[in-house]
């Protein structure tokens, strides 16, 4: 019997074969028909107008660091523009912040800050607690002097394979941690309790229904530094146990948590999860997708592998968090035991060097449609883009990295390689598939604030930002649908409104693609229904 149907609706289908529909109905949590309404029907509603999509899908986002970012201090330039408004909120939480506890911050830039928060300041903020800023990328963080002390930094700055201890003229730290130096501090925090974490996996998803989310690739889990805990799949069976997962989730697993297993040497399993457990394995709201491997950092923290120096700073070329042999051989063992790969590769040198590995992978271990990502692929050069093209890699820009970052970013790479950044129209140009992502927390994670920044490619200040790789609101929209669908393997379930799919939908207040680009944003979402039930918002 049929569930529900939508009726006087403006569908886009996102289906090339039937683009458009006015009708949609929905059974056992699937789409059954367009433009009819069967008989029975248990529900017909009315949109009057409204516009139905398939259920946003973020195609690289850390959803339990959001969740956990919500109960900490903001520290995005709209809520602490100057550091000494970081300094102040850092102060204010410590006045309801137990001696000895932590204080936690996230989301701080230092180019619209002016610099990087120090340790002493902080200090003085926060006397008898433990203060950890993180960095709106991700990439660095700032810890005061207690911290410091606790890891056994301060004086001594140990070598840091993959990272670096910040220090100044004087060779004494700044507080400031990059890359896999943030590991150090996860020794004092890690792991942190299930519990937590599915409250936090549940903050998220209540955010992610809102928006329109239907469903997310949590980009990193079980190891290294985007991580929480050695255990943190059961989190969200945590979570899903307790009915609170809202969104259908696909799962990385961190690369550095893939192991030999033992298996026959016939199989070519030298690199998985226990039981041989690899990509795919889950059902529609649970599931684990690629294996994430880090080969670099980010642009505007100035620690992304590039090939010509960052501008103004003639000594810095960024750096590989690990070396080049390492982590190639890491990429072709994965890819060797039937892992999909996604490396986050942003600058152009580390790109080079993903491209190598997943070209000498399927020369040695030839396999159909490995799908393998580039997350980020943000600094890329024509001969690059080809070369992906041509190995099938799907690359996973952020469009609205353009609005939050665009600026640093510019500054960071220099007019000559602006073209280079964030390309999106161009990898359509070249038969690529383009995803829609965030990377939430990083930036705002709201996927129509996401699609305007597709179209309409501006920096905060208002600057172009590669304004050539603006793309239509058409082809942003079948990014964060069907795009992302295909990213994750899962085109063949959802990702677009046909019968047979998953009816997991949004409902929003006008067509994006009719109204004017500056007006995206702001279009209001209606209604989230994941799997034929409304979990957000009503269709009345």
């Amino acid at each position: 019997m049929t569930d529900l149907v939508l009726v006087n609706a403006s569908v886009l289908t996102m289906d090339p074969a039937r683009p458009r529909a006015s009708a949609v109905a929905v059974a056992g949590g699937r789409i059954t028909a367009l433009d009819s309404v069967p008989e029975g029907a248990q529900r017909v509603v009315d949109l009057r107008g409204a516009t139905v999509l398939p259920g946003f899908h973020d195609a690289h986002n850390h959803m339990t660091g959001f969740g956990m970012t919500l109960a900490e201090v903001d520290l995005r330039s709209d809520a602490a523009g100057t550091l000494d408004e970081v300094y102040a909120a850092i102060a204010r939480r410590a006045g309801v912040t137990a001696p000895g506890e932590w204080v936690v911050g996230s989301g701080y830039d230092q180019n619209k800050l002016g610099g990087h928060p120090h340790r002493d300041a902080l200090d003085r903020a926060a006397p008898g607690r433990r203060v950890w800023l993180r960095h709106t990328s991700g990439h660095m963080c700032v810890v005061n002097s207690q911290v410091l002390a606790d890891l056994g930094v301060d004086p001594a700055v140990p070598g840091i394979p993959g990272g670096r201890v910040a220090v100044d003229a004087a060779g004494r730290p700044t507080g400031l941690l990059e890359e896999r130096a943030q590991l150090l501090v996860g020794s004092l925090v890690y792991p942190y309790p299930l519990a937590e974490l599915a409250d936090a996996i549940a903050r998220a998803a209540a955010e992610y229904l809102k928006e329109g989310v239907t469903s997310c690739t949590e980009a990193g889990i079980g190891g290294g530094w985007v991580a929480h805990s050695p255990a943190e799949l059961a989190a969200y069976q945590l979570a899903r146990d307790q009915g609170r997962l809202g969104v259908r989730v696909e799962l990385m697993t961190a690369g550095e948590v893939l192991h030999p297993l033992g298996a026959h040497a016939g199989d070519n399993l030298t690199a998985g999860l226990d039981l041989g457990i690899r990509s795919g394995f889950g059902d529609d709201w649970l599931r684990l997708g690629a294996t994430k491997i880090f080969a670099d950092g980010s642009l505007v923290g100035r620690t992304a592998a590039v090939n010509d120096p960052y501008a103004g700073d003639a000594d810095n070329r960024g750096y590989l968090q690990t070396d080049e042999a390492s982590l190639q051989a890491m990429i072709i063992a994965a890819h060797r035991s039937g892992w999909q790969v996604a490396t986050h590769a942003i600058g152009d040198r580390a790109i080079d060097v993903v491209l190598d590995a997943y070209e000498q992978a399927l020369a040695q271990y030839p396999r159909r449609d490995p799908r393998h990502r580039i997350e980020h692929f943000a600094m890329v050069g024509p001969q690059q883009l080809a070369r992906a093209a041509a190995l099938g890699v799907i690359g996973v820009p952020q469009g609205r990295f353009a609005s939050e970052l665009g600026d640093g970013m510019l500054a960071a790479v220099g007019p000559d390689r602006h073209g280079w950044l964030y390309r999106q129209r161009s990898l359509l140009e070249a038969g690529m598939v383009l995803p829609g992502s965030s990377d939430r927390p990083v930036v705002a994670g709201a996927p129509l604030l996401g699609i305007a920044d597709m179209v309409n490619r501006r920096t905060s200040s208002g600057a172009p930002f590669n304004p050539d790789e603006a793309v239509t609101a058409g082809q942003a929209l079948r990014a964060w649908t069907w795009g992302s669908a295909y990213a994750s393997r899962q085109e063949h379930v959802k990702g677009m409104i046909a019968p047979g799919l998953l009816a997991d939908l949004v409902v929003l207040s006008e067509d994006p693609t009719a109204v004017s680009p500056e007006r995206i944003a702001g279009l209001e979402v209606l209604a989230t229904i994941v799997g034929g039930e409304v979990r957000h918002g009503s269709l009345d």
